[in-house]
């Protein structure tokens, strides 16, 4: 099997938004995606993100999506939103492929550092996290406020 990434296209966003749709269902919340195709193209024309995919075989079989932010204590900062792997190709290293990109991403473009979030029942994340020397938060409470 041969696994490849690049940087996604707009051409992409149909088969990525199947992903994040399959994380949904993993996480137990697919009630809760209220995006779709037309707004992730429209937003992703305004340029508020951009990803990396994986491939097999021509097929996206994995995501990382980013963007980035400001930090008035540390300058700019890469924020990996998602990073999603279809769950028949878990476990071959994708994951991983996908994050080593985001990394080098925020590296190449001057970032300070990199953030992301990880459910804590996601052992198998943590796990995967903390062999990269992962700093895991316990000071800051998320917040949010929908519309």
């Amino acid at each position: 099997m041969t696994i490849s990434t690049r940087q996604g296209t707009i051409e992409d966003i149909p088969a990525i938004f199947e992903l994040v749709k399959e994380l949904a269902v993993y996480e137990r919340a697919l009630n809760q995606v209220t995006n779709n195709v037309e707004k992730m193209t429209r937003d992703y024309n305004e340029k508020l993100y951009n990803f990396f995919v994986a491939e097999s075989d021509s097929k996206i079989i994995g995501l990382s999506l980013y963007y980035f932010r400001y930090s008035t204590w540390r300058g700019k900062r890469l924020y990996m939103e998602d990073i999603i792997v279809t769950e028949a190709m878990r476990g071959n290293g994708i994951g991983k492929i996908l994050f080593d990109a985001t990394v080098a991403a925020a590296k190449t473009t001057g970032c300070t550092g990199m953030l992301w979030q990880v459910l804590d029942w996601n052992t198998s994340a943590v796990g995967f996290y903390r062999k990269y020397g992962t700093n895991f938060d316990n000071e800051w409470i998320n917040c949010s406020l929908d519309f």
